[in-house]
């Protein structure tokens, strides 16, 4: 008989596949875990009092930060707790262009989810794949707020601007010819509608591509199939939200049981698992994928169809348009107070919820009147699905704890926040 000896494992914080600077300390029993102990608080940016000391439009750029694969769902949640105590009326062309970009987000976050599990599992082409589209996808967000990732493009009230009518160009270069930059350049003629319209015609057949790569895949079956298994019971338990408790089999979700903004008039179906283990998961995301490209569809089609403003008309809350504030006087009072002073939001408490990629992201917001938050605590979804790590990770090998780590489909900004 070989000599077994329990070891003490330092996995993290600077292993590729803890997903940012997750420290886990595993007791081990050979390769198998008998418990796994996770050391949060590398990356705490103290986000939540940093709020307190800032005007209410001045934190929407820390909501980017927190989850940052899910940038704008994030903002949304924070900017309609502060729409519930001012009491503002979203425009329905602002409302819409939100759902659209939150499903975008679910799509960005859910691609690098898929890359990065991928490749933690052994399955390098998936995540190459994945970027081939996260990148089209970047480009909406760039050409909508000029930034890339950390759009800050959410405000109280709607948006920040109306969707542009032309794309960014790909340019010339001494390694590109003619044939190939106008390839590169085909749907990129028109407005960004007709650019997310193409992608949204192209992506099923990427998800398809997907598949074929993965979900009848052996190997990947093998790392994923009965691995982690949650129950439904213990799922609601623990806390879990979104497809974590989705692949447990509980139909659960914001959009449709507490819908906020237009999802009560889109048509989509929530995926549920059976099983509650990684592969179910898996399943899950990618259908999520799916239904987030219908929704796409029909937002595009409405938008098409009515112009309108995206911001509210309340210039104590949203700032005058340029042309307003340089030929009234009036406007240019409201314009340099909401900019140097911020809006002044209602004493009052409330909780705004979205159903983020990752789960319920959750903003509770505390005012006493002035034009900063009393208080803000987030609910991060990731939270309480890195608590039960150790529950769902014991008697199973190390590998399967990277197998487990990826499932839960982890940000550290949004736990350590």
């Amino acid at each position: 008989m070989a000599e077994i000896r329990n070891y003490t494992l330092n996995f993290g914080p600077q292993h590729p596949a803890a997903h940012g600077v997750l420290r886990l300390v595993l007791e081990l029993d050979g390769e198998v875990i008998q418990r796994a102990d996770p050391h949060i608080g590398l990356l705490h940016r103290a986000t939540e009092k940093l709020a307190e000391h800032k005007t209410f439009i001045q934190s929407v750029p820390y909501m980017d930060r927190l989850d940052y694969v899910s940038m704008m769902c994030n903002e949304h949640a924070y900017v309609m707790a502060i729409e519930k105590l001012l009491g503002v009326e979203v425009p329905p062309r602002a409302q819409y262009i939100r759902v659209m970009f939150d499903e975008i987000t679910r799509i960005l976050n859910h691609l690098l989810w898929l890359g990065a599990h991928g490749l933690d599992c052994g399955a390098m082409t998936v995540f190459l794949y994945c970027f081939r589209e996260r990148e089209d996808l970047m480009d909406c967000y760039e050409a909508v707020s000029g930034a890339r990732m950390h759009a800050a493009y959410y405000r109280p009230g709607g948006v920040y601007r109306d969707l542009p009518d032309s794309m960014p160009q790909y340019r010339g270069q001494h390694s590109r010819n003619a044939r190939v930059l106008g390839e590169m350049n085909a749907n990129r003629q028109g407005s960004l509608l007709d650019f997310i319209d193409d992608f949204t015609q192209r992506f099923p057949k990427c998800v398809d591509d997907y598949e074929t790569l993965l979900t009848e895949n052996r190997i990947w079956k093998q790392r994923t199939v009965g691995i982690g298994v949650v129950t439904a019971e213990r799922a609601l338990a623990l806390g879990f939200t979104g497809p974590m408790l989705r692949g447990s089999g509980v139909e659960w979700d914001l959009r449709k049981k507490q819908p906020y903004e237009v999802y009560d008039q889109l048509d989509f179906d929530i995926p549920v698992g059976t099983n509650g283990d990684c592969y179910d998961r898996y399943l899950v995301r990618i259908e999520e994928m799916r239904q987030s490209n219908r929704i796409v569809r029909q937002c595009i089609d409405w938008l098409r169809k009515n112009p309108g403003p995206v911001i509210t008309d309340n210039h104590k809350v949203a700032p005058p348009s340029r042309v307003e504030m340089k030929a009234n006087m009036e406007e240019l009072i409201h314009h340099f107070k909401l900019f140097t002073e911020g809006m002044h939001v209602p004493e009052g408490e409330c909780y705004a919820a979205v159903e983020a990629p990752k789960g319920e992201f959750g903003i509770y917001l505390v005012s006493d009147g002035a034009n900063k938050p009393y208080r803000l605590k987030i609910r991060a979804p990731g939270f309480p699905h890195l608590a039960a790590l150790d529950e769902m990770s014991r008697g199973h090998m190390i590998a399967d704890a990277v197998a487990i780590i990826g499932t839960m489909d982890i940000v550290f900004g949004e736990i350590d926040r």
